[in-house]
Order: C-alpha cells, then structure tokens, then sequence
C-alpha cells in the first residue's frame, strides 16, 4: 500500500464525486442487492435488506416530524436497527447525534436539551423529558413503503458527544454537508471492503468508520461488544481486510495465551489502524512483530477533525514512539507564550488551517474559538523531520514537587507487566508535594496475579524514581471502556482527600 493512498479518516469522500449519503446506500443496494452489508449478532443483513429497511425507518422518523437539517438524537447500541437509523435520518436530510445507550439520566437531559432534537431513538418516553422518542427494539410499520427517498443533504452529516478524561460531554457538529463519494473509502480501505467494528458506535472512529465502509460497498462485521477471542474468531471467518482498535483492545488481545493468539488465520488483515488514545510503544512493537510493519497503522487527530498524523509500521520502525507527520493542518508545538518551539522541546500541540479554509466544526452548547491555531489538548514534541511524539494530556499532568509527570508514562509502564490488564494513573492532592501519583490498577484474575511489591519491582528499572506511583489501589472492573476511554477527573474526584 503507497502513501497516497492513505486518506485521513475525515478526508470527506476524497476526490470522487460527491453523492448524498442517504441516496449512496440505495446506489450500493442496486450494485447487488445481495452482498452483505453487515453483520452483527451472528446474522448477515445484504445491502438490499438494509436499505429497504433504512427506508421504512426513514418514512417513520418522517411521520414523527423530521424534518431538514433537524437532530435526531440516536441513543441506541450497537445493532442493525443502530445502522438503519443512522442511513434512515441521512435520507431526511437531518443529522445523526450519536450518544451512548447508557448514558446517565443527567447527562442525557444535558444532550437533549442542548441539541433539541426532532426525535430520540432507543429512549422511553419517561426519560426522554418532553422530547418525542422511540425505545429500543422500535420497529417501523412494515406496511411502509421500501422504496427509494428523494435525495436530501443535510448542513451537518454528523453530531458527535465526546466526554473524554473531562467529563460532561459537549457536542462537536461537523460543518460538512452529509454528502460523501462511493468510491473514496477511509484510511487504509479498499472499496467493497470486509471490515471489523470492535467498537462501540456512540464514539467518532467507530461511528465514522463503519458507516463509511458500508457507504463504499463493504461489509461491517459488527462485534456488538468487544471480545478479545471473538475479535481473532471473527477476522479468520470472515477474512477481514481492515480493522479499527484503540490499545486497550490491542492490550487484551495481547494477553491472551500465546497458544490462543496463534491459533487463528489473521492473513486476511491487509490493514489494522489503531488511534484514540496513546499506544505504548513495548505494545505496539508486539504487534508489528506479530503481523507485520506493513499491517500496522496509526492516526492521531480529534472528533473536531482541527488536524491529523498518520504512521505507517515501517516508518514507526525508525522513529518509535511517534505518532506520525501531518496529513491535515501545518502542526505546532507552543510554549506557554503561544510561541512555536523548537524540535525536541515539549508544549502544546496545534493544528493551524489556512486562513481561507472553513472551520471544520463547531460545538452546541460551549463557545467554538475561531482561531485558526487550535489544540486538541496534548503535550508533545517533533522532531527534526516532523514527526510528532506525545507526551501526554495537558489535563493529565500531574506536577508533584515541582517535577511534571506524564501519566501516559507511567501507564505504560505499569501495563507493561504480563499480569495487567489496565491502568489509570490520577494525581491526589498532597500536603508535601501538591499532588501525589496514584496508580488504579485492573490485573488478571487469580490469586497468583502480581500485587504492589511486585509492581513496583517492575517499575523501578522502568521510571525515575520521582516518577513512581506513591499509592496502589487494585480493581477488578474495567478501568476504560470499549473506545478506551476513561474519566480520570472523575476518578480522582472519588479518591480526593478534599
């Protein structure tokens, strides 16, 4: 695969011509009706079915008040009926705000009030506070008509939510119109692709990516919820080509039994890209020896789509750790006085667009800056060639007597024992030093898993002293979800000594 062929992830339908995103479903659906759109639960829905579905639902949601360029709040998990809604309310011309399905009650009053939107999908009508909505398993009036829609475009072709390590989530809408070319598939894609969706479709990558795949003629083999044995079952049955994961997904995968890991046929994957949070590079390593330099490929970028790298194995081969060069928007790296610093020097990294290109996004509910410099909201550094490496969240700097510590460092050294599954490292406030570095940590189940004094052996010939955990505190639930996200702010809000 050659660099030019390598999209970014939001490079909205590339070079082919543009189509609304409602109507590509029915062009792919008359391609051949037969092939499979997706999979999910063990059933294979063919892309005639899905759009004669997507149309009934569009009509429902039409019924119910959708109009243009409206909201439509989709709280569903990931299953068939997520899929038909997210194609039906694209017919309408309206725009899909995906949210998680088990959103606390408070946190999706704050969505719904901020979005207002036309119809909430996969909520009863007591949480849904005033707004019209259908619950989960909705299934339209199969009298319906299946036919086509007129085509219709609308302003917005998505509404995200992202919480991140922050907590109350703010919604990021994407400026451009719901159009998209069938014939320009997303990093690392071929048309008419078999894909693996590993995660859950409320997030930006899983949402974008899938519905991209089945909008150039490929087939998603959705896992619902991910599993690490079930994720290599499902590449060797279906001889998947591509496959998006965050690490933690890697990671679980990774701990498998050597002797389960190789026991299936992964020579099907052409490509696996991985983003969304940091890699450690002993993990990602791993994996380049498992399945090749050419397989592996990362992206770094936001929902906000404000700038983007992109790093191929091989070239991580030769610059480890990095996250790759820019492939959307002249990356800098701030000081504190807004300065570009030089390469090696650690500060915020920015994105900047042309002055004359439009802003990609803007938020509901929270001030968008119109500042053509933006950050996402890392720290890291470039080297000579621009290559960017990650230090770690501006949010997650801990400063413990004076010294600043990456909490993405220490994880990964902590997650580099073979008996953890995760980690989240938080600062506590601290007479002495400020705060004080605390380390949650998820291990293996057994009584023989590895306990503080055996961690902490591991870490001493991997972190500086200063840099070491002070605390331990060891759980047995999943510490990040299935996009390997965590709330840190709410974790060390619990823990807070006041």
């Amino acid at each position: 695969m050659t660099d030019n062929k390598i999209a970014v992830l939001t490079s909205m339908g590339g070079g082919g011509a543009q189509m609304p995103m409602g109507s590509i479903m029915t062009y792919q659906a008359r391609r051949d009706p037969s092939a499979p759109a997706v999979t999910i639960g063990g059933r294979t829905t063919t892309r005639g079915e899905l759009e004669a579905g997507a149309n009934r639902r569009a009509r429902a949601l039409q019924a119910l008040g959708v109009e243009q360029d409206q909201f439509v709040t989709i709280a569903l998990p990931n299953s068939l009926e997520f899929y038909e809604t997210a194609l039906a309310v694209w017919k309408l011309g309206a725009v899909p705000n995906h949210v998680s399905s088990r959103l606390p009650a408070a946190e999706l009053d704050g969505i719904i009030d901020i979005v207002r939107p036309a119809v909430v999908v996969g909520v009863e009508p007591e949480r849904a506070r005033g707004y019209q909505s259908r619950p989960v398993g909705w299934t339209p009036d199969p009298l319906l008509s299946a036919d086509p829609l007129p085509d219709a475009v609308a302003r917005h072709w998505k509404a995200s939510t992202s919480g991140g390590s922050t907590g109350r989530p703010k919604v990021i809408v994407d400026n451009h119109p719901s159009t998209w070319s069938p014939t320009s598939p997303m990093t690392g894609q071929v048309l008419d692709d078999t894909a693996l969706n590993p995660g859950p479709l409320y997030h930006n990558a899983p949402f974008s990516i899938s519905l991209v795949t089945i909008l150039t003629g490929g087939h998603v083999v959705d896992m619902g919820k991910f599993d690490a044995l079930e994720a290599l079952r499902l590449i060797e049955k279906h001889r998947i080509g591509y496959a998006y994961m965050v690490p933690t997904m890697m990671h679980r995968i990774w701990r498998l039994p050597p002797e389960q890991r190789n026991a299936f046929d992964l020579s099907s994957l052409r490509t696996l890209v991985h983003m969304a949070a940091p890699c450690p590079p002993w993990l990602k390593e791993a994996w380049i020896d498992w399945l090749g330099p050419e397989v592996i490929w990362e992206s770094y970028g936001g929902t906000e789509n404000i700038g983007s790298t992109v790093i191929k194995g091989t070239e991580w081969l030769t610059h480890r750790g990095s996250v790759g060069r820019a492939t959307r928007g002249e990356l800098l790296i701030l000081g504190p006085d807004r300065q570009p610093l030089p390469a090696g020097e650690i500060g915020e990294v920015c994105f900047r667009r042309a002055a004359d290109a439009p802003k990609p996004y803007h938020y509901l509910g929270v001030e968008s800056s119109e500042d053509t410099v933006e950050t996402i909201g890392d720290l890291g550094w470039v080297d000579d060639e621009g290559y960017l490496y990650l230090a770690d969240r501006r949010t997650d700097l801990i400063i413990s007597g004076g010294a600043n510590i990456y909490a993405a460092e220490v994880e990964a050294a902590i997650d580099s024992h073979p008996d953890v599954l995760s980690s989240i490292v938080i600062g506590l406030p601290d007479d002495d030093l400020g705060k004080r570095v605390h380390a949650i940590v998820q291990c293996i189940p057994g009584d023989a898993a590895a306990g503080e004094g055996e961690l902490r052996e591991h870490l001493a010939g991997r972190l500086a002293r200063y840099k070491l955990p002070r605390s331990f505190e060891f759980v047995q639930e999943a510490l990040r979800d299935d996009a390997g996200k965590a709330r840190r702010s709410a974790l060390a809000a619990e823990r807070s000594d006041g």
